[in-house]
């Protein structure tokens, strides 16, 4: 077992960018953490079971985990949120203590401090003050989901992509970023499509001089005509 101190040490950037714990001081991470330990999963790695997510909480500190439904019917998938360093998961279970029947895929090696369920919400009758935060992220959360309904139900595809591209462009480098590297049929799990549209979308962006595919990785061009190229779509679809 690592010492909290080591584990500090280590992921002290990663623990800082975690909005859930958004304020904790040194010696309050070193309490938290003596709780913690590490946990490697492979790339590609699928976690089904549902047990798992309910008795443990875990912070990402390296690598991008997908967190998904299917239906067994059709066998479709759609992504719910794609995570990433710094994001937490399953905060449903750690509120209301029932399964959560989502699954989770490595995209990435993956990195993760775990802590048991009951030893968390213990720490939380502790601290108090930290609810802000959690129920602050579980409302960021809440949002997103009702975002993504929204564009399902009422945006063409097209509209969709260009989003889901500008939401991942880094403001200050302006470059692509958390999918950039992604196969199209996961681009499509996260806005509801299927790998051939995506892929016929793709092209259409790449011939008008907004995005560029090379070497199974995806470069944005022109940023302010994708935004441009988004709100004339907007308009249209009105």
């Amino acid at each position: 077992m690592i010492s909290a101190e080591k584990l500090y040490t280590t992921y002290q950037a990663v623990l800082n960018n975690c909005e859930l714990f958004s304020g904790l001081s040194r010696e309050q991470w070193l309490d938290l953490l003596q709780d913690f330990h590490e946990e490697k999963w492979t790339r590609n790695t699928c976690i089904i079971n549902h047990q798992k997510f309910l008795f443990h909480f875990y912070i990402i500190t390296s690598g991008r985990l997908k967190m998904y439904n299917t239906d067994k019917h059709s066998e479709k998938e759609h992504t719910l949120f794609l995570l990433k360093r710094s994001d937490v998961f399953d905060i449903f279970c750690l509120f209301d203590g029932i399964k959560h029947r989502v699954f989770y895929e490595c995209l990435d090696d993956i990195k993760v401090l775990a802590i048991p369920m009951d030893k968390l919400r213990d720490w939380l009758k502790n601290n108090p003050g930290q609810y802000q935060f959690f129920l602050a992220y579980a409302g960021k959360m809440m949002r997103t989901l009702e975002e993504n309904v929204s564009q399902l139900i009422f945006q063409n595809i097209s509209i969709r992509l260009l989003k889901l591209l500008i939401e991942n462009v880094n403001a200050e480098s302006q470059k692509l970023e958390l999918i950039n590297d992604l196969p199209n049929k996961e681009i499509a799990n996260l806005i509801g499509s299927t790998r051939a549209v995506v892929n016929r979308h793709l092209q259409l962006l790449k011939q008008n001089g907004l995005i560029n595919i090379a070497r199974n990785q995806l470069e944005v061009q022109d940023f302010s005509q994708l935004l441009k190229e988004l709100q004339e779509q907007d308009k249209s679809d009105k």
